[in-house]
C-alpha cells in the first residue's frame, strides 16, 4: 500500500495562527484579503468560501447553532476559521459552524486563518484531525473519522493514535462501534442511547440479540450498567449452550491469555478451544490499513524469536 508524503501529519498545530484567538474586528474596519496572501489571517467573503467535501460532522444541533449566531450578532467571530485558497475563492478546512452562524447572523465577511494545502489528502487529514481535536463529534462520527485516516490517509491504528494525542486502544474500541447495525449508530448519533450502551453491545455477535437489546434499552431506558450485566448474562447461556465453542466465561485462564493477547495486538481477540485441548484463536482486523499493522507485528515477531 503506498503511503503518504511525510508532509502529512501537521495535525492541529498547523491550522491555528498565533496567537490562537483574535479580537472581535468591526466590519467597517476590515482587513480585506489581498488575493494572494498565506499564512495570514485576513477577512474574506462568506458567499467565497466552498464547502469542506471531507467534513466529518453530519450532525449540526440547531439549537447550539442558533446561540453561535446571537454570540456573533453580539460580539464577532472571535476565533478565525481555516481555509486554503482555490481558484474562484476559498475551501473551508474547519469552521463550518462558524460559517453558517455568520451567515445566518447576516455578515458578508469573516475573519480567517489563511494556510498552504498541498493536495487532497494532506486536506484530508487536517480536516479529520482537526474535528477530533477540536470539534464535539458524536461517537461514530469519531470511528467514521478513525476509519477514513486509516483507509485513505494509509495511517495504521498506532499513528492515528499518535495524531489525536489517544492511545490505540482506544482508537480500536471506537472502530468497533462501526460493526454495530445501522439502526443501532443512528440512535448513537441521535443520542438516544449512549456510548457507554454501544460498547456494551459491540460485545455480542448475534445481530439479532443487539436489536432485541436494543429496542428493550429504548422501551425500558435501561441503564448502561443494566445492558452490561444483560449482555453478560447472554454470553454465559450462549456459552453453555454452544457445543464445540468458546468455553465458559468463568475460565480465568482463557480470559486472561486473551487480555494480554488484545493488549499485545490492539484488537479483539477470541480464544475457543474445542475437545482434546486444541483449538483457534480469531484474531479481528477494522480496515486493510489494520491489517497491515498486525502484519508488521507478526512480522516484528518473527525477527525477535524469544518472544
Amino acid at each position: 500500500m503506498t503511503k503518504l508524503k511525510p508532509v502529512l501529519g501537521r495535525g492541529l498545530a498547523s491550522l491555528i495562527p498565533r496567537p490562537v484567538s483574535i479580537a472581535p474586528v468591526p466590519q467597517r474596519s476590515e482587513q480585506i484579503d489581498d488575493g494572494t496572501s498565506i499564512e495570514v489571517i485576513t477577512n474574506v467573503e462568506i458567499d467565497r468560501i466552498s464547502r469542506n467535501p471531507y467534513q466529518p460532522r453530519a450532525d449540526f444541533d440547531p439549537v447550539a447553532l442558533d446561540e453561535l449566531r446571537q454570540s456573533i450578532q453580539e460580539k464577532g467571530v472571535i476565533q478565525p476559521i481555516t481555509v486554503r485558497r482555490i481558484e474562484g475563492g476559498f475551501q473551508l478546512i474547519s469552521g463550518e459552524r462558524r460559517v453558517r452562524a455568520a451567515r445566518e447572523a447576516g455578515l458578508v465577511r469573516i475573519p480567517a486563518y489563511v494556510i498552504r494545502v498541498e493536495n487532497d489528502e494532506e486536506m484530508l487529514e487536517l480536516a479529520l484531525i482537526e474535528n477530533l481535536q477540536r470539534e464535539h463529534l458524536n461517537p461514530i462520527e469519531v470511528g467514521i473519522s478513525y476509519r477514513r485516516l486509516i483507509d485513505e490517509c494509509s495511517l495504521t491504528q498506532e499513528q492515528v493514535a499518535q495524531r489525536i494525542g489517544k492511545d490505540r486502544t482506544t482508537i480500536t474500541n471506537v472502530l468497533r462501534l462501526l460493526k454495530l447495525p445501522e439502526s443501532i449508530q443512528t440512535a448513537v448519533r441521535r443520542n438516544e442511547i449512549t456510548s457507554g450502551h454501544a460498547r456494551a453491545l459491540v460485545a455480542i455477535e448475534d445481530v439479532a440479540l443487539q436489536l432485541g437489546i436494543f429496542e428493550r434499552i429504548r422501551n425500558k431506558d435501561l441503564s448502561v450498567r443494566e445492558v452490561e450485566k444483560l449482555v453478560r448474562g447472554k454470553t454465559r447461556h450462549k456459552s453453555r449452550h454452544s457445543a464445540g465453542t468458546r468455553i465458559a466465561a468463568t475460565d480465568s485462564a482463557v480470559a486472561s491469555i486473551e487480555e494480554r493477547l488484545r493488549q499485545m495486538l490492539g484488537t479483539k481477540v477470541q480464544i475457543k478451544p474445542s475437545q482434546g485441548g486444541a483449538g483457534e484463536i480469531v484474531i479481528e482486523y477494522y480496515s486493510s490499513g489494520d491489517l497491515e499493522r498486525l502484519l508488521e507485528i507478526f512480522e516484528g515477531m518473527q525477527e525477535r524469536p524469544y518472544l
